[in-house]
């Protein structure tokens, strides 16, 4: 469930969730469609756009499956596999109905696991050790986002509908583990995903975060939502890669919508804008 996606399905699609509750990439969908539509008509403007409002920021809040990773990892694939496997052999069923299953649950459900968890009365700590057990080989270590994130100023924590395990292993593959504070996980918020609004105001309580001192860094426009309706500057990292309807959709945009504050396809260089305007803001 590393991540699951819950909502802004493309209609022609039956996908919607991903890493580790959802489906494929859609069928025949180009890995490389055309560059967004910047936000405004100039790229001067669209940069310092990036380097605006983060001067009281004193909570860094990052998602972590294509957020601190680059989406063209692609690690849902192997995740998406690995829940077909897990739902057969859990219900002793053929593969290719454990698929459909998937699908419905996470259709009638809103994710596949919260599904096997209502129809089936499945534990899910089974389910999350499985569909997480997956070769992070293709993780490269990232010497240049460690960098960047170590100067952020304040507080930094991870916020995932995955597991503290995944994420855990994953950070730690970028090498970036020890600069975070701590992991919100699904297990945290008792296995109720983002979008929902109950993790979000569970995890500003628990960390002590002030929503005015805050950012929250995401790949996926929903899950930015009620952030912004709390009070966080929010970013949304995207990519030319496409494993999920959503991106279809994020091309389709003449502007972001209002609670997408910042739109970014390079994290690095974004936070490194960041640091250059806090700097000098400071000077």
């Amino acid at each position: 469930m590393s991540d699951e996606r819950t909502q802004n399905e493309n209609p022609l699609s039956p996908g919607g969730e991903r890493l580790g509750v959802g489906e494929s990439p859609t069928p025949g969908v180009p890995q490389s469609p055309p560059s967004l539509p910047s936000s405004t008509g100039k790229e001067g403007k669209v940069e310092a756009r990036h380097r605006a409002g983060f001067e009281a920021t004193q909570a860094w809040v990052f998602d972590l499956d294509n957020t601190l990773y680059p989406a063209e990892c692609n690690l849902f694939a192997q995740v998406d596999q690995k829940m077909g496997e897990f739902i057969a052999n859990f219900l002793g069923v053929p593969f290719e109905y454990a698929r459909h299953l998937q699908k419905s649950y996470y259709r009638q459900f809103g994710t596949t696991l919260t599904g096997l968890m209502k129809v089936h009365k499945m534990r899910p700590e089974a389910f999350l050790d499985y569909v997480h057990d997956i070769d992070l080989a293709v993780v490269p270590e990232h010497p240049e986002l460690a960098e960047a994130i170590k100067a952020l100023p304040g507080r930094r924590l991870i916020f995932t509908n995955g597991t503290r395990a995944h994420a855990e292993r994953v950070a730690g593959k970028l090498g970036i583990l020890h600069l975070f504070e701590d992991i919100y996980d699904i297990v945290a918020s008792d296995y109720v995903p983002k979008p929902q609004a109950g993790p979000y105001n569970d995890f500003l309580k628990r960390h002590g975060v002030s929503p005015k001192a805050a950012a929250m860094f995401e790949d996926m426009p929903h899950n930015l939502e009620v952030p912004h309706q709390l009070g966080l500057t929010t970013v949304l990292v995207h990519s030319s890669y496409v494993d999920h309807p959503v991106q279809i959709g994020i091309r389709n945009w003449q502007k972001p919508p209002e609670h997408v504050h910042h739109m970014t396809e390079n994290l690095t260089e974004f936070l490194g804008d960041v640091l250059e305007t806090i700097a000098v803001k400071r000077a």
